[in-house]
């Protein structure tokens, strides 16, 4: 008997779901946790990869985590490398941001956990900023303030500026739940400002958010591209790269990938497609890498802005 269109393609997607997990179950979790290294410079800034999207940032004086994850598991999802900083060595923290609802993003777990940690070892607990329609998914883990912003933004908190910017994704986090808020964030403090876009196909925006805000740094996501729908709300790693040139912005670094087994690309391809991509574009020299716990320090001579074209292939 032939299914109907509709049933085909639910039970087609659960299936591929099934491999997905049956893969992340098995697979060993590599990796191991490091020491952030904070930075030295007055006007430095500090972007420590914890692993899929989720960032230690310092900057202004400030401690900031982005999108933290640090649980083994989403549900049924199993991690395949170990987050880069464990909770025990965080620094004090000053705000948390979290760029959308989806459980590899907003991880209620690791959010409790962290500001358990943080309580009892540095006496204080930080605010939450999230978009609108997302806090009361945090209202009630601890956080000493939840801040909502709408997209284009601006709010100066801690001393850091700090713009919400657009996406092209969505921000439910179960299906009936579509007014919820998503998208990304600009920080500034001084000469030093820093884009982190959140989960996001590609889209015009790149070259507004460049306009409007000139970021020096982006961290930018390369996975969970494959089937080829699935570039309607992720960017392929050579999307990602024009994102990049779109905005103008001096370093790339790259994010959303590596972790978790999201989509069926295999594990290692993102990472070798981008370093493909920026070597035919001759950008090479604008892309960080960093492996899980590893911290680059930005001094304001770094992030001097310059124009970007990809070469011709």
């Amino acid at each position: 008997m032939k299914l109907p269109a509709g049933t085909a393609a639910i039970l087609n997607k659960l299936g591929q779901f099934g491999t997905l997990i049956r893969e992340s179950a098995f697979h060993p979790i590599t990796g191991v946790p490091r020491a952030s290294i904070p930075p030295t410079g007055q006007e430095d800034l500090g972007v420590t990869f914890i692993g899929h999207s989720s960032f230690l940032l310092q900057i202004g004086g400030c401690n900031l985590l982005i999108d933290p994850v640090f649980t083994t598991r989403l549900v049924l999802l199993r991690r395949y490398r170990h987050p880069g900083i464990r909770i025990a060595d965080l620094p004090r923290i000053d705000i948390v941001l979290i760029t959308h609802a989806h459980m590899d993003h907003l991880n209620r777990t690791s959010l409790r956990r962290m500001l358990r940690h943080l309580r009892k070892h540095h006496g204080q607990v930080p605010l939450a900023v999230v978009p609108a329609g997302v806090e009361d998914l945090v209202s009630n883990l601890g956080f000493s303030a939840v801040e909502t912003m709408g997209l284009w933004q601006t709010r100066m908190l801690a001393g850091i500026e700090i713009t919400h910017t657009p996406a092209r994704h969505w921000g439910a986090r179960f299906f009936s739940d579509t007014h919820r808020g998503f998208g990304g964030y600009v920080l500034r403090s001084g000469s030093q400002s820093l884009y982190h876009s959140g989960d996001t196909a590609y889209f015009t925006g790149f070259k507004e958010i460049g306009r409007h805000l000139s970021p020096n740094i982006a961290l930018l996501p390369i996975g969970a591209y494959h089937p080829a729908n699935f570039r309607n709300v992720h960017t392929s790693p050579e999307d990602a790269l024009q994102g990049f040139i779109d905005l103008g912005s001096r370093w790339m670094i790259p994010m959303h990938y590596g972790t978790f087994r999201l989509s069926q690309e295999p594990m290692d391809e993102p990472l070798q497609r981008l370093r493909s991509a920026a070597f035919r574009g001759g950008i090479m020299d604008s892309l960080r890498v960093l492996d899980e716990g590893e911290t680059a320090i930005f001094q304001p001579k770094d992030v001097a802005s310059q124009t970007l074209e990809m070469a011709e292939d």
